[in-house]
């Protein structure tokens, strides 16, 4: 995207966003209060996003005709995962601004590629093998060691799609659980804490970050998210430095998350579960830097009001929705999402407390 192409939106502009879970749902509420419409695109007749836009597209991603007349209808195209197909984003970037620029996906949604983009940027990451058959996976293994960490290189997520090996297992049942012909081994790395930056950085090559965020995962599902983390402000300073640096060799647009232990990290292009914190707890929430990235606006200098702790509801923890509404602090964000299941976000519940004066 040249300088004079762009995108520069005026309120009333109308936004065009791909996938209608309560990512989705977020960023068409962060852009409405900036007097910017949303329609949204989705394959799902129940999407939550559906519920807070006038105007709404249900129809598969493959659907080139109902793409063409999404297109017609919006300024600017963005995406709520990193999931959408690398085809329709750029079927959609013939006719309409995609930002981030679809060509990311193809280094994002694939974890060997985007695991060689890491390593040539100089971050460390945890050592890995790229694996197409049982007996590439028994010589990684070799070079690797165990226990280490499989996972199938495309469409993963929420501990979908990954397994961990042992010394004992059988790597070829762990291949044919896997269920998949490409996958990538990583190294096991033991760690103290997991923790995860989220920046955002405008077309003009502007990067604001937010501060660090330290994460706790229950069963491979984000659980609580904790800011700041435990860490000390040099390693704060480098965690924000390697999102910055991705971010701007990426030359990305919008707001990605990038998860890290002590060493090394995974990049997320789009707004993330541990950013929901910032709905509440920072002067500019992460959906909100999103949309002023995509719509060509100056970004916010995010400021925390304190203390944070996010807490996911996931599946029957919605049922207790009631018990936090009587919490004093807390502010609950309920999807709109159908019955509960194991393992579905439901909402989250953001806590904020003042931190003392010195």
């Amino acid at each position: 995207m040249t300088a004079s192409s762009r995108v520069k939106l005026k309120p009333g502009d109308t936004i065009g966003i791909l996938g209608g879970g309560q990512l989705g749902r977020m960023l068409a509420m962060a852009a409405a209060r900036l007097g910017l419409k949303c329609q949204v695109f989705s394959p799902d007749p129940d999407s939550p996003a559906f519920d807070v836009v006038l105007n709404a597209t249900c129809a598969e991603y493959a659907d080139v005709e109902a793409l063409e007349l999404f297109a017609n209808d919006v300024d600017v195209i963005t995406y709520e995962f990193e999931n959408v197909p690398a085809a329709t984003a750029m079927v959609l970037a013939a006719r309409r601004p995609v930002l981030p620029a679809y060509k990311i996906l193809e280094t994002t949604q694939d974890r060997l590629v985007e695991k060689d983009f890491i390593k040539r940027l100089g971050i460390g990451t945890a050592d890995y093998a790229d694996v197409s058959s049982v007996e590439s996976l028994k010589a990684a293994i070799v070079r690797i060691g165990l226990p280490a960490v499989i996972k199938t290189r495309r469409f993963g997520y929420d501990g979908k799609g990954q397994a961990i090996i042992r010394e004992g297992d059988d790597p070829g049942t762990v291949w044919e659980d896997l269920g998949t012909k490409s996958a990538i081994l990583e190294a096991f790395v033991p760690f103290e804490r997991e923790i995860s930056v989220i920046a955002a950085r405008s077309a003009d090559g502007q990067v604001e970050c937010y501060d660090v965020t330290e994460n706790e995962h229950r069963d491979h599902i984000l659980k609580f998210s904790r800011v700041p983390a435990a860490i000390s402000d040099e390693l704060a300073a480098q965690a924000r430095d390697v999102a910055g640096k991705i971010a701007t060799a990426l030359d990305y647009v919008g707001v990605l998350a990038v998860e890290m232990f002590v060493v090394g990290g995974n990049g997320g292009p789009h707004v993330h579960n541990s950013g929901h914190w910032t709905l509440d707890g920072a002067s500019v929430s992460q959906f909100e830097q999103h949309i002023r990235a995509i719509a060509g606006w100056p970004l916010a200098k995010p400021v925390r009001h304190g203390q944070v702790t996010m807490t996911n509801l996931i599946g029957d923890d919605i049922l207790a929705y009631e018990r936090w509404l009587t919490v004093p602090g807390a502010t609950v964000h309920l999807y709109g999402k159908g019955a509960p299941r194991p393992g579905r976000k439901m909402g989250h519940v953001t806590e904020v407390a003042p931190v003392p004066k010195k």
